[in-house]
């Protein structure tokens, strides 16, 4: 079984050049083959031309390879994050690939002639969250690792510290929105249903000609009424100005890649009605993508939440910039503020348009008000086992939502002619339908009874029975749950606002609490709790099971990636934390030594778990401030560790024998590489560009150290 380690975007790949020559050095002394996949934005969207490329410049496409190995018992995949591409960071890319020689074509924002339609096609396979729906052929268990939960108790980060008088909060909408409109259903027998917006004069446009059904999948479709959109984010602009809270908008553009950039769109020109009617600029670009020389007004409007105060990049310049999983945890951890024009903090209106899931955000809030902040030297800890398989839920629904052309109806209908789900909707809705198929739901049952076996904490179904798509869900979950043995284990089944309530709680008494969401609450769960009990969820362990008897390991979350790479370029220094990609390595090493009865395998696995804790505890983790360690300083200090370590153990003695001159050489050199890899530090580095980077430059910048690479070279 090889180990596939994924090529991506940002701080991940630049880290990658460092670090995976450590992991082939290591790797071959146990016979165990890595390659790589590039499924990086720039990799997807040259992959998507071949027809325009050289011989040289063809680019394999290795998502769909990976998505066929995913469905494969031989599968191991090592995923790092990647960029869910907005529209305008999808321009940005392709621009650069442009202005490389790379002959692909212009995004069409408007295609009219059949060409512009299929090139755009090809892009909107590329945009939003095109990776994780076709990889993740499997459900999430994603937790925290012993030894780093021992170390964030041990070393517990900083935390802000919360008023009782705080008046920041979430607003969120009551009616009208995705949450309030929703219709479930569980299919009765496979069919292929299409998806059709009938007109007031009765036209019929077919929005979605072929949309396979299982039989036993939830099916759902919801909408967002734009009127009632707008009158909401025109009220809650009017209240953070009375109020001289901050005004902040947090939504999923990245993912959600249809329906949140107009919901963005609508946030923007509610904020600046004045801008509307902007010749040449698309709202749902925000106000970075104004064309040159607009004048935006900010008198007489609340201040605006800001995501760079010296840059003047605020809440409403770029979609992707307001990913709601990583801004509204940042914020708690950080007394429940946000910054300023005046790069202060202040109290302030968290404006989350669908109430679906605002409850797990605000009632965060209102606990830590009532509370104070989360102490991570005592708090338990929160692991989930996330729905998330064949692209369950709202995050597959990409290909199912719509901009309601005109007033009329969206509707889905079978191939009998019978509508399973309808809704009347007016021009400019936003209308979509989301699937759950079967297997997964049952699949994602089984893990969390397994979860809950092998720890013994409670395991918290968050699942209401007000919703009906969750309504569908506990039908499938108890009749699972009845076939499974659950002698003993604490199952409960709690809507979002009551099961934020009861695990907060348990959280502050020291205890664990097992979450089992479906697919958003993992995400958003996966950011919240790691971020207040570790400081980030780079550290948190993601394995995904898949379901045909593969395994993929995901290494971290890559929301603070941008800022790592603009640092970089900037002082050569990459702050970026791997702990994620040695995690991920650890137990992607374990289904080796499973699958291929490879003793040293294993005995790697157990050597790089020893060696990630040294790296935690001896604090060889990356600083943040230039002319300290950074990221290729930690991977050498792991390289060491991990060497020392062989060489100590005794299970496998020509392991030991093998590692042991290698151990003493690092050891030996240790000043001498420590202090090269700091020498360069301070000076901006050139590596060829942002999302299509010179892979000779990648490689030189972040192997500067000779004496290491001439060690490594001379093991290999």
């Amino acid at each position: 079984m090889k180990i596939i380690y994924t090529y991506t975007d940002e701080a991940p790949a630049l880290a990658t050049g460092s670090l995976l020559p450590i992991l082939e050095t290591f790797a071959a002394a146990a016979g165990v083959e890595v390659e790589t996949r590039d499924i990086s934005l720039a990799g997807r969207i040259l992959a998507q031309f071949p027809d325009r490329l050289s011989a040289e410049q063809f680019t394999h496409d290795a998502l769909t390879e990976l998505g066929e190995l995913a469905k494969t018992p031989e599968a191991n995949i090592i995923k790092l994050p990647n960029i869910s591409a907005s529209v305008p960071q999808l321009k940005a890319a392709i621009g650069e690939l442009q202005a490389q020689g790379f002959d692909i074509p212009d995004y069409p924002d408007d295609p009219q002639m059949a060409e512009e339609q299929e090139i755009r096609s090809r892009y909107d396979r590329v945009k939003g969250s095109a990776v994780n729906p076709v990889l993740r052929q499997g459900n999430s268990d994603r937790r925290a690792p012993a030894s780093v939960k021992a170390y964030a108790r041990k070393h517990p980060h900083t935390m802000g510290p919360w008023s009782s008088q705080s008046r920041s909060h979430v607003a969120t909408m009551s009616d009208g929105d995705f949450r309030a409109t929703e219709l479930s259903m569980t299919v009765p027998e496979a069919t292929t249903a299409r998806i059709e917006h009938v007109a007031k004069d009765g036209t019929v446009t077919i929005l979605k000609p072929d949309l396979p059904l299982q039989a036993g999948e939830v099916l759902d479709g919801s909408v967002m009424r734009v009127a009632e959109l707008r009158a909401f984010f025109t009220d809650q602009v009017t209240d953070a100005l009375e109020s001289g809270l901050l005004y902040s908008v947090h939504l999923k553009a990245t993912m959600m890649k249809v329906s949140d950039p107009i919901i963005f769109g609508h946030a923007v020109t509610t904020f600046f009605p004045e801008l509307i009617g902007t010749p040449g600029w698309d709202p749902d670009d925000g106000l970075g993508a104004l064309p040159a020389g607009t004048t935006v007004n900010y008198e007489g409007k609340p201040a605006l939440a800001m995501v760079d105060s010296d840059r003047g990049i605020t809440n409403l310049h770029v979609p992707s910039d307001v990913i709601i999983d990583a801004s509204m945890p940042a914020a708690i951890r950080a007394s429940g503020q946000m910054w300023n024009a005046q790069g202060l903090q202040q109290d302030t209106k968290f404006v989350i348009p669908d109430h679906g899931y605002a409850a797990l955000y605000a009632e965060t809030i209102d606990d830590c008000r009532r509370n104070g902040a989360f102490d991570p030297a005592t708090m338990g800890t929160t692991p989930n086992v996330g729905l998330m398989a064949q692209a369950a839920e709202e995050y597959g629904s990409h290909d199912k939502t719509f901009k309601a052309p005109s007033a009329g109806t969206v509707r889905i209908v079978d191939a009998h002619g019978a509508t399973l789900i309808e809704h009347e909707v007016q021009a400019g809705d936003i209308w979509r339908a989301c699937q759950a198929k079967d297997a997964p739901i049952r699949d994602w049952v089984r893990l969390a009874v397994g979860r809950a076996r092998a720890t013994g904490a409670p395991a918290v179904f968050w699942l209401d029975e007000t919703r009906p798509h969750d309504r569908e869900l506990l039908v499938k979950v108890r009749d699972e749950l009845s076939r499974l043995d659950t002698q003993g284990l604490q199952i409960e089944f709690l809507p979002v606002a009551e099961a934020t309530r009861f695990t907060l709680a348990r959280a502050r008494a020291g205890q664990d609490t097992i979450s089992v969401t479906g697919n958003i609450l993992r995400d958003y769960l996966t950011d919240l709790f790691p971020i207040i009990e570790l400081g980030t969820s780079a550290k948190m362990l993601s394995i995904v099971p898949l379901m045909d008897g593969g395994g993929m390991f995901e290494t971290g979350a890559g929301g603070s990636a941008p800022k790592h790479v603009q640092q970089f370029v900037r002082e050569n220094h990459l702050r970026w934390d791997s702990l994620g990609e040695f995690l991920a390595l650890a137990v992607s090493l374990e289904l080796v030594a499973d699958r291929d009865a490879n003793p040293r395998a294993r005995v790697l696995a157990q050597t790089l778990d020893r060696a990630t804790g040294r790296v935690l505890e001896e604090r060889r983790s990356p600083s943040r401030k230039v002319g300290e360690l950074d990221n290729r300083g930690s991977h050498f200090y792991l390289a060491l560790y991990w060497a020392q370590e062989l060489a100590a153990q005794g299970d496998e003695p020509e392991l030991a024998e093998r590692f042991g001159p290698l151990a003493e050489r690092l050891a030996a050199a240790e000043g001498r590489i420590v202090a090269e890899l700091e020498a360069v530090q301070g000076a901006p580095v050139d590596i060829g560009g942002y999302y299509h980077p010179n892979l000779a430059l990648v490689d030189a910048a972040m192997r500067p150290s000779a004496t290491l690479n001439t060690v490594l070279a001379d093991f290999r």
